[in-house]
């Protein structure tokens, strides 16, 4: 198996369909899951809607790349969505949020096994393997705050 069939793999584990890191995923997490859970403030704590929000306009930001665009997200906008209202707008992105994860992986398997060393864009990023390795990590940190989140919304009921 090729490094970059690995990698879209370990990220298919994280976001659609893996149980081996976290016992879990996003799409176990988040399928069936109601918009008012989903939206549900606790504390001063990010809403489960906008943590796969955030995690969704980094994959679709990072993908750009990989399909020749330029890299065009900011983290000062990575948390700035319009809020969600009805349960079909929250079905619908979960929709796109799954479509897009499979399109991310797809590309990591497709990309030249020499590019994993080149840098990502601009020096300052690092290299490809990189930013594909923190995509991965990254989706697995939002991911435990998906879960405890939940656990503490299940528990003030």
């Amino acid at each position: 198996m090729t490094t970059t069939q690995q990698l879209a793999d370990r990220f298919r584990e994280v976001l659609l369909h893996g149980t081996f890191i976290a016992n879990t995923n996003y799409k176990a997490q988040l399928e069936n899951l109601p918009l008012k859970i989903a939206c549900k403030k606790v504390g001063e704590l990010n809403t489960i809607a906008l943590l796969a929000q955030h995690v969704h306009y980094y994959i679709k930001g990072v993908s750009a790349v990989f399909i020749g665009n330029d890299l065009e997200i900011k983290d000062v906008n990575s948390f700035y969505f319009p809020p969600l209202t009805a349960e079909k707008e929250w079905k619908d992105f979960l929709n796109i949020f799954f479509n897009d994860a499979e399109e991310f992986a797809t590309l990591v398997e497709q990309l030249p096994e020499s590019n994993l060393n080149h840098s990502f864009t601009d020096i300052k990023y690092g290299t490809y393997q990189r930013n594909i390795d923190a995509m991965i990590e990254h989706c697995y940190y939002h991911l435990g705050q998906i879960v405890l989140i939940k656990k503490l919304i299940q528990f003030s009921k």
